[in-house]
């Protein structure tokens, strides 16, 4: 079977298939469960696999889920696809009558698109076995959107071998792109995360007598000025580097300096070598400028995700493959982002390729941002998804 065929026959069964992938996808969206709690989204998509006769592994990192396809010759290749199965602590705002059953948890990051898009994809995968080669692993994971995260947990439990995977590809919902589009990124996507944690301690007192303390709240201002000098005088200008504080908290008064000061944040960046050089050269500056004021820093970085390259190579013939399928017209080139993922952990340990799925619709007034209440989606990006990911798997 050529392509043209194969191409024909999977937009054929994406037309059978999608009214219920709508549904599943439906179902987990009212259904959301928080990272690493995925137990009752974990059971409704094996349930679905069971229907399908689609075979798998369950209680991988506790509520993850791995299987294999076998196509004609299944040794030949083993190519590896991933859906994230999280929701977010947020309360939905969208009034979909499939809106969040879950008080204060909501699938804000599209992770209920990508598992019923995954789903969608192997049950093309399974019903055209007999037509293409090689193995497909499917990997349903838990937690993306809390550190360690999911990913590097599946990894470090074997998600990758036996049998070994020779090729990744994950996609994300895109609201900023219009439904019926994708977009691809050669070489370096998307930045690394870390959690910035620090405690500037001093003497507190009343505030009208500040030359008998040490001002706590004094020393964390001059500290968030001169922290960012990390990255206006010592990134290079052509490597992107964001330093960002979004929680302070002092626990003082109009005239009370409190003891002690704490302070939240990310900083981000696209090279793994500045990221380390930049966490010594932070913690470095915030104790040496707290002790020089009179008071001491504890400062701690979480390290999180790691930067996610997109293989050359393995993209390119990916963006290739989406334009036979969608047409030029469809592909778009994406530039880099400063948010994170931990599918950058698959892109660190085999050729990888994550790419985003357009699901906005300006017309209907579907869209908004990741992580918002509010967000919504067109659901015939669901026969975009499932179609694609099932040509670009059998064909690359």
């Amino acid at each position: 079977m050529n392509n043209r065929e194969i191409k024909h026959k999977i937009k054929q069964i994406t037309q059978e298939i999608l009214p219920e992938v709508i549904e599943i996808r439906r179902h987990l969206h009212k259904h959301p469960e928080l990272s690493f709690e995925e137990y009752k989204t974990s059971k409704y998509i094996a349930s679905i696999l069971d229907k399908w006769g689609i075979k798998y592994q369950k209680g991988i990192v506790k509520t993850g889920i791995v299987g294999i396809i076998e196509g004609k010759n299944p040794t030949s290749k083993v190519i590896a696809l991933r859906a994230d199965i999280d929701a977010l602590p947020i309360t939905e705002k969208t009034g979909l009558a499939f809106e969040s059953i879950n008080e204060g948890v909501m699938h804000a990051c599209g992770h209920d698109v990508h598992s019923a898009s995954l789903l969608g994809t192997l049950y093309i995968l399974n019903k055209t076995k007999e037509e293409w080669e090689g193995s497909i692993k499917f990997i349903f994971q838990p937690g993306e959107e809390q550190l360690p995260g999911g990913a590097k947990l599946m990894i470090e439990e074997g998600v990758l071998e036996k049998p070994e995977v020779k090729q990744i590809y994950g996609q994300h919902v895109y609201p900023e792109l219009e439904v019926g589009k994708v977009g691809f990124k050669r070489g370096t996507y998307m930045a690394s995360a870390d959690e910035i944690h620090f405690t500037v301690k001093g003497k507190g007192g009343h505030g009208a007598l500040p030359h008998q303390l040490v001002d706590p709240v004094l020393i964390t201002s001059h500290l968030i000025v001169a922290l960012q000098q990390i990255v206006s005088r010592n990134a290079s200008p052509y490597l992107p580097t964001v330093l960002s504080f979004g929680d302070i908290h002092g626990s003082g008064a109009t005239n009370v300096i409190p003891n002690t000061v704490h302070v939240k944040g990310t900083f981000r960046t696209f090279d793994e070598k500045w990221r380390e050089e930049a966490h010594q050269k932070m913690k470095k500056m915030a104790e040496l400028l707290a002790e020089s004021m009179g008071g001491s820093c504890d400062f701690e970085i979480r390290k999180g995700y790691p930067v996610l390259v997109n293989d050359e190579a393995v993209t390119t013939l990916a963006t290739e493959k989406a334009i036979e399928y969608l047409g030029k017209e469809n592909v778009v080139e994406l530039n880099q982002r400063m948010t994170a993922e931990d599918f950058a952990y698959y892109s660190q340990q085999v050729p990888s390729c994550f790419y985003r799925l357009g699901t906005a619709n300006k017309e209907k007034g579907l869209g908004g941002n990741l992580h918002h209440p509010e967000l919504t989606i067109d659901e015939k990006a669901l026969e975009t998804s499932i179609g694609l990911m099932a040509y670009i798997a059998i064909n690359t």
